[in-house]
Order: C-alpha cells, then sequence, then structure tokens
C-alpha cells in the first residue's frame, strides 16, 4: 500500500488511542502557539468560544513578545523540533508542550510544566493523524467530551475516503479542461481552522496554491473573482450555514466551480473532526493522478529555520 494512504487510514486507530489517553487540563487566557497544522487546531477553539489566544509561533515571538517573559503559555509541535516553537519556549516561566514526540527538545526543557502527548505515531507526510489528535487532545484538555465524534469518525471513514476521491476527480477534471485562476477553500467559525488545514496539505501534496479563508472574509472581495475559480466550502450546521449556501448560489450564478464538504450528522464543534478528512484523501488522489509521488521537496516535514 501506498504510504502515504496507509498514514491517513490509520487515522481511526490512532484517534482512539488519544481518546483513551489521560490528558493534562489545559489552561485558558494564555498564549497557545504554533506552526501550520499546529496553529490550526487551536484557532478552532477559538471560534468554538473557548478562551484561548491562537498566535502564529514566528509572529509571536518576533513582533510580540517585547522581550519579556510572561508566565505561562502552551506551545504545539507536531515534531517537537520547529524552530519557532523551540524559539518561544524561551519566552515563558512555565509552558505546556503539546507534541506527538515527547522525547524532544519542545517536550525536555527545564521550564515545561506539563506534556500533552498526541499519540498519533509516526507520520512522515502531511498532517492526517496527527491533525485530527491534536485537535482529540485540545478537546479533553478543555473538558469537552469528543466520544460521540470519534465513533462517528470511524464509522463514516470509508465514506470521507469516497468523497475525497471524488472530490480529486472533479477537481483534476476541471484543472486539466478548463481554466481556473483562483482555487479557495472556505470555512466559518470552528472550520476556518479547517479550511486552512485543508489549504495546507493540498498545495503540499499537489504543488498547485489552494487558499484556505473565512467564509466572510471570502465573501468580502475574493468572490469577484469568482469566474472561472473553484471554490470549496466547508459546511457545517451552525449561525453561518444559511449564509454559505447562499454565497455557495451567488459565486455558482457567478461562473465558479463550487463544491461542499459536509457532516451532517456532527455539530459545528465537533464536526472539525470529521470535516477535514476527506480533504486528505483528496489530497493523495489527486497528486495520485497528477503523478506528483514526494510531499515535501523544497523542504522537509519539519521546518527548523538556518
Amino acid at each position: 500500500m501506498n504510504p502515504i494512504l496507509a498514514e491517513i487510514l490509520e487515522i481511526p486507530e490512532k484517534a482512539l488511542i488519544a481518546l483513551q489517553s489521560e490528558v493534562l487540563e489545559l489552561p485558558l487566557r494564555v498564549p497557545y502557539l504554533g506552526m501550520g497544522s499546529s496553529y490550526f487546531a487551536p484557532l478552532a477553539f477559538k471560534y468554538m468560544g473557548i478562551d484561548i489566544q491562537p498566535e502564529i509561533a514566528s509572529e509571536y515571538f518576533t513582533y510580540l513578545s517585547f522581550n519579556k517573559k510572561k508566565p505561562l503559555a502552551v506551545i504545539l509541535s507536531q515534531s517537537g523540533k520547529s524552530t519557532e516553537a523551540l524559539w518561544c519556549s524561551q519566552l515563558f516561566d512555565q509552558y505546556v508542550a503539546v507534541s506527538n514526540y515527547t522525547q524532544n527538545s519542545l517536550s525536555t526543557a527545564a521550564n515545561v510544566a506539563g506534556v500533552v502527548a498526541m499519540r498519533a505515531g509516526e507520520e512522515r507526510y502531511s498532517s492526517s493523524k496527527t491533525y485530527i489528535n491534536t485537535l482529540i487532545v485540545l478537546f479533553k484538555g478543555f473538558g469537552l467530551d469528543p466520544s460521540a465524534a470519534v465513533e462517528l469518525l470511524i464509522k463514516k471513514m470509508d465514506e470521507y475516503e469516497a468523497k475525497g476521491k471524488q472530490l480529486a476527480e472533479d477537481v483534476y477534471a476541471i484543472l486539466t479542461q478548463k481554466r481556473v485562476h483562483g482555487i479557495y477553500i472556505t470555512g466559518s467559525g470552528p472550520n476556518i481552522g479547517t479550511a486552512m488545514e485543508a489549504a495546507l496539505i493540498l498545495s503540499e501534496s499537489t504543488k498547485i496554491s489552494f487558499q484556505g479563508l473565512p467564509m466572510a472574509q471570502y465573501d468580502h472581495g475574493p468572490k469577484e473573482t469568482a469566474e472561472h475559480s473553484l471554490v470549496i466550502q466547508i459546511l457545517a450546521k451552525g449561525k453561518s450555514y444559511e449564509r454559505g449556501l447562499n454565497l455557495s448560489e451567488k459565486i455558482k450564478a457567478s461562473g465558479a466551480y463550487v463544491m461542499t464538504v459536509e457532516e451532517p450528522e456532527a455539530e459545528e464543534h465537533f464536526s472539525v473532526l470529521h470535516n477535514i478528512i476527506p480533504f486528505n484523501f483528496m489530497a493523495y488522489y489527486l497528486s495520485q493522478k497528477m503523478g506528483i509521488t514526494d510531499t515535501f521537496t523544497v523542504g522537509g516535514k519539519v521546518t527548523e529555520v538556518v
């Protein structure tokens, strides 16, 4: 089996491990710092109304730290070796480390107040297992029970694969037969993080630029690019649902190719566990169609700044 596909198919097994593991109670009203997927996951919880301060680790270090130590933060890094995460570890008297590799530098520094293990196992390609497990440990750390959502995820993996494969086929057909000048993935509330994560893994895997952004931000200007653009809207039954449906119809009428991803059986908060998975499969199948076999060619999975 292709090793990229094998990692995606391990999502249910690793999600159960995270669900059944003990997780520290996570602090509120403090910075949550990460890069890429490790920033998108806490961002989802901000828009669930959890009182945390998600920040991009590099920008926090460079522009917001003001060379003053603060008492406490949570720092997230899949590898525990990302340079920007390690930079930020020196900015706090104490911090909680959230990582997949708990023996690495981030989790073993002298000022670590606690460690939350993602327990996703080895991951060599775009974040799939790790992103899901990060969400699960954050749910648990904030006192929210994702058990029913994980059960639904396990039950519907085959459907998510079929959806991702269909998306790949549809997008490939459009890209090879039509003129496309913009590709957008949009989401609202908690699924803003999903949209950004989906764009990240699709860009890594296909070497085509996907832009992930809030649906309302797309409505404030980028919708003017609708003609000959491709828009994948992430929908969830919540406060922005009707607006999303209306926007889809509007941009379709203006010449956009519009697709949707939605898990109708999940509450909006927990839908972040489901809505990302079709994009994992889409990234795999689309890259296969395009003849792309290497995920990381410009850099490695772990970004280490020289």
